[in-house]
């Protein structure tokens, strides 16, 4: 089990001199949102375990709002399913209830499962003295997937409990990974391999800054999709497309956090905007692709339900003031899907793999967004 170092890592987006617009918080990650943590465990071998065939890369990243407080605090929430080929559990109760309750978990299709479960037992302990109560409480955790069968073996079940438990309690402010980590290990996106990607915006509403953050789970798009600032990349960087990568095979999962005040159906039309952000790259939600979008505000954090009042009072936006909100989170979305595909590492190729994914090259990269005039 390997953890990718923050240390040495690939350049990104802005670092290459890509023309990405708006004003980023510090670390141009969904950590920007005040105690918003992510952490990750990363499972990655080149050779199979006893008794398989594939070897495992693979993983769990773990988001967790309103992180420093010992007790659960709801936050409002809003969800859109592009195209539903995939898995968010915890989304009736947030369709209807308008929020959740504790992390959002994301890992592989076949370890949902597994994360559900190692959640529901961390938030036992965690917030123990919320739940080992006679209040009749019950917890419903919000877990999602995208599928990471090419590269790795995922009929192994591989996710443990305590690889579920590590994400959760290593999940921490500041810079936060990309490509190759957590549950975007074995992800492939627009035929380069892809994964964990993040990105952030400052807006200003009425005299405040506020922070839009995004984080990724990039596992879409074809290579003929793919485009960047507008430039046709995958038109020309044609060569190297795994066979299995011809055809939509993949899924996003998109996170959307932010501090803004805002109300459950401003943040599910807010989460709708993650489908304009990552059509930017080039995807139309192929048939094969689960499209998953989630926001969710740390704003108005009051106690939950059953200890609030019978009335109570939020602060809530302006839906007339919404505009420059959704195009940072348009913005960002664009920019954590790329920013994914430029921290990824090549994966496969081992006499193991049915395939190799290469990461997407940097300097040919570069040299398409000069001809096309989008970098001097």
């Amino acid at each position: 089990m390997t953890h990718v170092p923050l240390t040495g890592r690939k350049p990104r987006a802005r670092d290459l001199g890509l023309p990405f617009s708006g004003r980023t918080g510090p670390y141009n990650a969904i950590t920007d949102v005040t105690d918003v943590a992510v952490g990750f465990t990363t499972i990655l071998e080149d050779e199979p375990r006893p008794g398989r065939k594939r070897p495992l890369r693979t993983g769990v990243t773990a988001i967790r709002p309103h992180a420093s407080s010992p007790t659960p605090i709801p936050v409002y929430a809003g969800l859109h399913r592009f195209n539903g080929n995939g898995e968010m559990t915890g989304t009736h109760w947030i369709e209807d209830g308008g929020s959740f309750i504790g992390p959002v978990v994301i890992t592989n299709t076949h370890g949902v499962g597994m994360a559900h479960h190692a959640t529901v037992k961390w938030m036992l302990e965690h917030y123990a003295s919320t739940y080992d109560s006679d209040d009749f409480l019950w917890i419903m955790p919000v877990i999602a997937e995208t599928y990471d069968g090419a590269l790795n073996d995922i009929n192994a079940l591989a996710l443990s409990e305590a690889d579920v438990r590590a994400a959760l309690d290593n999940a921490a402010g500041g810079p936060v990974r990309e490509g190759n980590c957590g549950g975007g290990t074995g992800m492939i996106t627009y035929g380069f391999k892809g994964g964990t990607g993040t990105a952030s915006r400052i807006v200003e509403i009425d005299g405040m800054p506020y922070t839009i953050g995004v984080l990724v789970q990039a596992n879409h798009g074809q290579r003929d999709w793919l485009t960047i600032r507008g430039v046709p990349v995958g038109e020309h960087l044609v060569d190297g497309t795994p066979a299995s990568q011809l055809q939509e095979r993949g899924s996003i999962i998109v996170v959307i956090a932010t501090d803004l005040p805002l109300a459950p159906h401003q943040l599910k039309r807010l989460a709708r905007r993650g489908a304009i952000g990552i059509g930017r790259n080039g995807t139309p939600g192929g048939n094969n692709s689960g499209d998953i979008f989630l926001a969710f505000s740390t704003a108005n954090a009051k106690p939950m339900l059953h200890r609030a009042p019978p009335r109570f009072s939020i602060d809530v936006l302006n839906d007339e003031g919404l505009d420059p909100v959704y195009l940072a989170a348009v913005d960002s979305v664009e920019e954590a899907v790329v920013n994914a595909m430029l921290a990824a590492e090549g994966t496969g190729g081992t006499p193991y793999d049915r395939l190799r994914v290469d990461a997407i090259p940097h300097a040919r990269l570069l040299e398409l967004m000069r001809r096309y005039g989008r970098v001097a």
